[in-house]
Formats: C-alpha cells, sequence, structure tokens
C-alpha cells in the first residue's frame, strides 16, 4: 500500500473525541476504533495486520518513537505528541498515551493506544522542537537527534514524561 505524498491539509477533531488503536508486539494493527480508522483515511480492511507507522508523518523525527519502543518495551507507559499522515496525504495532530498490555502472567502481548487532540499551544511549543530534531536526524543521524533532545531535557531539567506534561 502506497503513502499519499503529505501536503499541507490539517484534518481536526472534536475535543470530546478519543482515538484507540491496539497492536501486537511487532506494532501491528489489530484493532482502530471509528474516529481513528476516519482519520486516517483507510478502511478497517486496509489498516488491520498493517504496522501502525503506516499513518507516521515523514514530519516526525524518529527519536520520538525511539523514546516511546523504549519506554513501552520497558513495560512503561509513555505519553507524546505525534503528527499523523492520512491516507489522502492530510495530516493530524494527537496526543498519544502508550501503554503495553500484559497477560496474566504479566508478559507484554500488545500495545494500546489512546489519543486525544492536543491544545493549540502544545501544538505550537512541539512543532519547533520536532523541526530541529528531524532536521539533525537528517543531517547527523538519529543518535545526534536523541543527545539534542536529552540536553534540551537537561537544560530544563525535566524528564520527557515531565516535558510532554508540561505542554
Amino acid at each position: 500500500m502506497k503513502k499519499m505524498k503529505p501536503n499541507l491539509q490539517e484534518k481536526q477533531f472534536e475535543d470530546n473525541e478519543i482515538i484507540v488503536s491496539k497492536t501486537d508486539l511487532k506494532g501491528k494493527i489489530l484493532y482502530g476504533n471509528r474516529i481513528f480508522i476516519e482519520l486516517s483515511g483507510y478502511t478497517e480492511k486496509e489498516l488491520l495486520g498493517k504496522p501502525h507507522n503506516i499513518v507516521r508523518h515523514p514530519d516526525m523525527p524518529k527519536v520520538i518513537f525511539k523514546f516511546l519502543w523504549n519506554f513501552i518495551q520497558g513495560g512503561k507507559e509513555i505519553i507524546a505528541y505525534v503528527k499523523n499522515l492520512s491516507k489522502d496525504g492530510s495530516y493530524y495532530w494527537v496526543k498519544a498515551f502508550v501503554t503495553p498490555s500484559f497477560n496474566g502472567k504479566g508478559e507484554i502481548v500488545g500495545y494500546h493506544s489512546i489519543r486525544l487532540k492536543p491544545t493549540e499551544q502544545a501544538k505550537q511549543a512541539i512543532i519547533p522542537l520536532y523541526k530541529e530534531l528531524l532536521e539533525i536526524e537528517q543531517r547527523e543521524g538519529i543518535q545526534k537527534s536523541q543527545e539534542r533532545l536529552e540536553r534540551i531535557l537537561a537544560q530544563r531539567g525535566e524528564s520527557y514524561e515531565e516535558f510532554v506534561l508540561s505542554l
């Protein structure tokens, strides 16, 4: 399935709408609720079994997903702001709460994500940061991007989670 070229059309959703998806351990989509399917622009059939990164926007720095995967694979939840790409090339921003799902033995069996509409204030804070991290990644690689993010957090005296929650 070929992704569309991104365009500048932003999709909106309501403040009271909650986007939900579930994936397996590899990030393949097992479930997506109605609003997730609608915003993605794909049909349910097109989404199920596909990697969740089918909706990854190229403006997203890879280091954010590296942080995300490190947290959830380590059994911890994480909150992140994410710009997603729809099938038609439009985009939408989310505040994503991602958690591991456990079986009765305490083993991680998949991941669950609930996404809300971010505030404009949060988007305006995150957009220049992501732009800077992406430029560093494209020039010098993901390691340098991660080092820059860690320096920013250290300067603020905050963990990644504290930073995201402060927006």
